[in-house]
């Protein structure tokens, strides 16, 4: 039996969604006062994929909930953040206009949750000629943590497919040696989220193997088929959970739960992903978090909620990439508010964001920043989750992830001062 998937599955991206959550009464943005900012407004952007294959917005969406929040409680000392968020429809020349409609036509000092695959490739250009930062919620390609004025709140597919593997590695000793990565054959993202992984055993003196695939026309069985001719121990499904269900049916059909460990990247940490995979793989499978449980009942994540429920719509998801634009907000927001208000623009804004080098938070498991350095990866640590009763249960270990493509990020934190 053959599983075939559209393109439009390759966008199913992790959505997961916190349901009844508990959350925080009253929301709490910049200074509370519970009055209005009524000043000059201070213009920020945000580049997102709404229309097209499928609304990848949902790091903006969190991001102009926030912004919201912020200017009902008195904005940044007194000025009100008028946030403008455009749709690139996943078509790069139509990333490239709204980038200049909103750097040089609206004159924003920064951009801020952005969430597009092709954002990152696009627009390095003018975001360096202009020298505006971007605060991104969500990065995909390779694009987007390798450029300086780009930094992602979120760990990306390569360190977070990594940390998947190591965890199965090291919770059985001596036993994993042979990994397959399953991944779609998109430019400056496919092979290159599966190489992590792939290093990361081959240094422990194992061996590895890359599948990629058209996202277009997924035979799942054949792929699975091709990752079991290598013999492998762990097979890593690196995909978007959408492409991720077929594959895990077909590998249900070959009877190989008891056979191959398997695992995924933060894109399949979505509630509803051990449902839509059966509870066949029941205990069977491991499952990466970019950030903490999205329903922990910890004072920021009780907040990020209490935002999207007072200040977003009742349609924007509450995920991951939610929680995201939460914080590329919020990191914004709170750098501004040390600043003279009257003396922002977008050369002191730069320079603050640039200056941020220890920014905390309940969703993270190490400090974030951004730094002057070359480029931004700054979120590499979190835990992992494992498809049990038919949720993803969270370990409560902070996982690092030892991709060695990290080791010239690990050696700017020393020089900044975060020892991992």
């Amino acid at each position: 039996m053959k599983f075939k998937i559209s393109m439009a599955m390759v966008t199913g991206l992790l959505a997961a969604c916190v349901g009844n959550a508990a959350y925080a009464a009253d929301p709490k943005c910049g200074a509370s006062t519970g009055t209005a900012a009524a000043g000059e407004p201070i213009v920020i952007g945000g580049i997102v994929s709404v229309t097209g294959p499928d609304n990848f917005s949902s790091s903006g969406l969190a991001a102009a909930a926030y912004f919201k929040c912020l200017n009902a409680n008195g904005g940044v000392n007194g000025r009100p953040v008028k946030y403008q968020l455009e749709d690139d429809a996943w078509n790069p020349e139509q990333s490239s206009q709204v980038a200049v409609k909103l750097i040089r036509d609206q004159k924003a000092v920064a951009l801020v949750g952005n969430m597009s695959f092709v954002d990152c490739g696009a627009n390095q250009g003018i975001y360096e000629k202009e020298d505006i930062m971007v605060i991104a919620g969500v990065g995909v390609p390779r694009d987007c943590f390798f450029q300086k004025n780009y930094a992602p709140t979120n760990a990306g597919p390569r360190v977070s497919n990594t940390k998947a593997v190591m965890d199965v590695a090291q919770s059985y000793p001596g036993k994993i040696k042979r990994v397959v990565c399953i991944a779609p054959n998109i430019p400056n993202l496919g092979e290159w989220s599966c190489t992590g992984a792939v290093a990361w055993i081959k240094k422990q003196g194992g061996d590895g193997k890359i599948i990629t695939f058209d996202p277009g026309s997924l035979d799942a069985t054949s792929v699975v088929l091709e990752a079991m001719a290598f013999k492998p121990d762990v097979i890593s499904v690196g995909t978007p959970k959408g492409l991720a269900v077929p594959i895990f049916a077909a590998a249900e059909e070959q009877g190989l739960a008891d056979k191959v460990h398997f695992t995924g990247p933060a894109s399949l940490y979505n509630l509803d992903f051990p449902r839509a995979i059966g509870k066949y793989w029941d205990g069977k499978v491991t499952v990466d978090m970019e950030l903490k449980a999205a329903d922990a009942a910890t004072p920021d994540m009780q907040n990020w909620l209490a935002v999207m429920e007072k200040y977003g719509q009742a349609s924007d998801p509450r995920d991951t990439f939610s929680q995201a634009g939460y914080l590329a907000a919020r990191v914004t927001a709170e750098t501004l508010m040390k600043m003279d208000a009257a003396k922002i623009d977008r050369r002191s804004v730069t320079a603050a964001l640039r200056n941020i080098k220890r920014f905390e938070s309940d969703m993270w498991c190490s400090p974030w920043y951004v730094g002057d350095g070359s480029r931004h990866n700054a979120n590499h640590a979190g835990p992992v989750s494992l498809v049990k009763d038919g949720k993803l249960v969270p370990k409560q270990v902070c996982i690092e992830s030892e991709d060695p493509e990290l080791d010239d990020v690990h050696a700017y934190e020393k020089t900044i001062g975060i020892a991992k």
